[in-house]
């Protein structure tokens, strides 16, 4: 097999018009020729209306403009996210985005404020985190718009509507030259071969052949696990959650610059805020806790008018053993799913595109080019899984049968290193291509009250009456320049208002 003359994308949704844009705008128009299948008969899951920071990366990448989409999709911006009762209950915590604190003498923020706190400063981690100051108040402006400045370090990431972003999307990409067929997919074709697949009939009869197919057909990965029979590799022994029932509901004030993310007696609860509404959910064990059960505590806590009737998602966390096999490449929930509880999941969507790109077959299906990318995919998924497991592992808590059995649960050897090696003096081993990086780490870990014992010996040379000097200094500062700052609310009004959104079509429950 030569150069792919043909993509077909199985599947719509955020996966596959995220596959569609990032390809159509990469690779020659016409070379290949991209098609996309898609039937208005299968819901879209949503999954990705809370985003990381490489969202805007991917836009610039893009070329699209961050103001229009963020419009377009009822979007709002997101500092980072807020954590409540997950150490113990009662307890408050953010994850911020981008850099806390500045370089002090030329050495690492974190282990200066560190050795401060072993000598007794009053300071909290998250005090000098100007993602966690502005998300406090509530407040916002564009830290790449206010580089010199206290919140210059800051980074931001989005709240969307997913399904007006694949509408977006859409369009975009029908623009560039992509093709979208309706339609059911009724049969798979195999070379009888060497299996690879070469074309999809549809329930009209069509048939849609292609040289390489990106599945994005979401748990029912029609072509990866269905056709292809990829093994899945399971890990629900390191997170229990197995079940999440969604909702919406209006906004009845502004919407607050981060996720919400509330530990309850078996899981959580997010709240991720649009500018006309909201997206609810309860990710919880079925193990500990009954459908009904879960609904009626989502209910109790959710503000504002309830506006779609409850949907119940079941998920699986692991991911396939390849997710690209043979001449398909597996995305989004068609390859794997990790729990939302760090917002990761258009991120894989766009990170399996990028290393897809970099990795393209235009001599042909070499194993070299797979291999690697399956190998670098593995990676980052691990990561996130190790990730949100850090959050669940540290727990102190004990007051439900879900907490205790999440307490007993299996923590990954990756993990325990990683936990190990941070108790000892804070030091972290980071990837190349790593997702979350060191403050991401620090911020997790202090508010689950994981603390080094001792710091980097590189700032005892800093005379200690000039280390909180600075600290106490940077404090008043960062709070009286966010307090100049415009509301989040009144950021989004002046610049990227959207209008009230349109009514949505119904959803079928996922097969």
């Amino acid at each position: 097999m030569s150069e792919p003359k043909k993509i077909v994308i199985v599947g719509g949704g955020s996966a596959g018009w995220i596959c569609a844009a990032i390809l159509s705008h990469f690779l020659p128009r016409g070379r290949p020729t991209i098609e996309l299948i898609e039937s208005e008969k299968i819901g879209i899951i949503g999954v990705g209306e809370s985003t990381v920071p490489p969202i805007l990366e991917m836009l610039r990448r893009l070329e699209i403009d961050e103001a229009e989409f963020i419009a377009a999709t009822q979007g709002a911006f997101k500092l980072g996210i807020r954590f409540d009762d997950w150490r113990v209950k009662g307890e408050t915590y953010y994850h911020p985005f981008g850099h806390t604190g500045g370089i002090i003498a030329g050495n690492e923020f974190y282990q200066c404020w560190l050795r401060a706190k072993h000598e007794g400063h009053p300071s909290d981690l998250q005090d000098f985190a100007p993602a966690t100051a502005m998300a406090k108040k509530g407040k916002f402006m564009l830290p790449f718009k206010a580089r010199n400045t206290p919140i210059g370090s800051a980074a931001t990431a989005l709240h969307i509507d997913a399904y007006l972003a694949a509408k977006y999307l859409r369009t975009y990409s029908e623009n560039k030259g992509v093709t979208r067929h309706e339609g059911m997919i009724e049969q798979v074709h195999q070379n009888p071969e060497n299996g690879y697949i070469t074309g999809l009939t549809l329930d009209d009869g069509r048939r849609i052949d292609g040289d390489l197919f990106i599945d994005c057909s979401g748990f029912r990965s029609l072509l990866t696990a269905q056709t292809l029979k990829v093994d899945f590799i399971d890990w629900s022994d390191q997170l229990l959650c197995d079940r999440a029932v969604t909702t919406q509901t209006t906004n009845i004030r502004d919407p607050h610059p981060y996720t919400y993310a509330g530990a309850q007696d078996a899981g959580w609860r997010w709240c991720i805020p649009l500018q006309h509404r909201s997206g609810n959910g309860y990710v919880f064990s079925s193990s500990h806790i009954s459908d009904q059960q879960a609904l009626d505590t989502l209910l109790s806590q959710v503000e504002g008018e309830q506006t779609t009737d409850p949907w119940f998602v079941p998920v699986r966390t692991g991911m396939r053993r390849e997710l690209w096999h043979k001449n398909v490449v597996a995305v989004g929930l068609a390859g794997g799913f990790i729990e939302p509880l760090e917002s990761t999941a258009l991120h894989l969507i766009y990170r399996s595109m990028e290393f897809f790109l970099r990795f393209y077959p235009k001599d042909g299906m070499d194993p070299a080019l797979q291999r690697e990318f399956n190998q670098r995919m593995e990676a980052d998924y691990t990561e996130i899984k190790d990730f949100v497991v850090l959050h669940y592992c540290t727990t102190e808590r004990e007051d439900t049968p879900f907490w205790r059995d999440v307490r007993a649960a299996k923590i990954p050897d990756s993990l325990k290193e990683k936990l190990e090696l941070y108790r000892v003096n804070g030091a972290l081993r980071e990837g190349v291509e790593d997702l979350f990086r060191a403050p991401s780490w620090q911020a997790v870990m202090d508010g689950m009250r994981i603390r080094p014992r001792n710091h980097s010996p590189l700032v005892d040379r800093i005379p200690k009456d000039e280390l909180w000097a600075t600290l106490d200094a940077t404090l008043p500062q960062l709070n009286a320049f966010v307090d100049t700052l415009p509301s989040h609310g009144d950021f989004l009004r002046t610049h990227c208002a959207a209008p009230l959104p349109p009514e949505r079509p119904k959803r079928a429950v996922p097969a």
